[in-house]
């Protein structure tokens, strides 16, 4: 059973979700203010957070930005972001904010279940697998979900994690978009595709030297990406 807490100010729309999940064993927490919401995270163990993006006392993405600058686990902590505004530039927004899904309103609770069962299922795969990939000066410790460079840890959303594992386990192949969303996530959902160009932009400013000349995740154009096998 996983602990889930939604910050939304829509108490309506907060008790439907959590009589929905509640009813495939996950346990609702709601806090209706991002305080609140930001302190319940830090003294209950939540598995997943599920944040809109309009809230009363704080912007959701401003609420994203604070849960990735808490320390250790609790800045890891997998966060799905609801929100009402359709543009595409405000999911770029999201993501390029530390969220690993993005979910716009309105939408089928059948769909919210499928994405955060995903996102569970990634973290869980990749906190069982043991194994450490190492590529010269990088060092992706799937166990810990950790990922360095020189012994200098990087930040990472869990989502980008699970991206950079993908790639990294099928080091020398060139994956599409779609291949790599698959991937990650056990089964292919409807989602928006820029939003892996936008976590390959993240990926590339934590691990790269220099982030607009790749040497390591490099743009196949008009496929999609590749890891290069290269040491260093």
């Amino acid at each position: 059973m996983s602990n889930l807490l939604m910050i939304e100010d829509d108490a309506r729309l907060a008790g439907m979700v959590s009589d929905y999940l509640g009813a495939s064993d996950f346990v609702v927490s709601h806090a209706t203010d991002a305080q609140t919401g930001l302190s319940r995270l830090q003294s209950a163990g939540v598995d997943l957070v599920i944040l809109d993006l309009m809230l009363p006392d704080m912007d959701g993405l401003q609420v994203c930005q604070r849960i990735r600058a808490l320390p250790g686990t609790l800045g890891q902590v997998p966060v799905l972001m609801l929100t009402a505004k359709g543009d595409p530039m405000d999911r770029i927004i999201g993501l390029e904010m530390g969220a690993d899904d993005y979910l716009p309103k309105p939408f089928e609770p059948r769909e919210l279940l499928a994405r955060i069962r995903a996102i569970l299922r990634r973290k869980s795969a990749g906190a069982s697998s043991g194994q450490v990939l190492q590529f010269g000066s990088l060092e992706i410790d799937r166990d810990a979900r950790r990922v360095s460079v020189k012994g200098h840890p990087c930040d990472l959303t869990s989502y980008q994690f699970d991206l950079l594992v993908a790639l990294a386990e099928r080091a020398g192949r060139v994956l599409t978009r779609d291949q790599i969303m698959e991937a990650v996530r056990g089964r292919e959902l409807e989602a928006f595709d820029r939003s892996i160009d936008v976590h390959m932009g993240r990926i590339r400013a934590a691990i790269e030297v220099d982030p607009k000349n790749p040497q390591r995740i490099l743009t196949v154009r008009g496929v999609g990406y590749v890891f290069a096998r290269q040491q260093d």
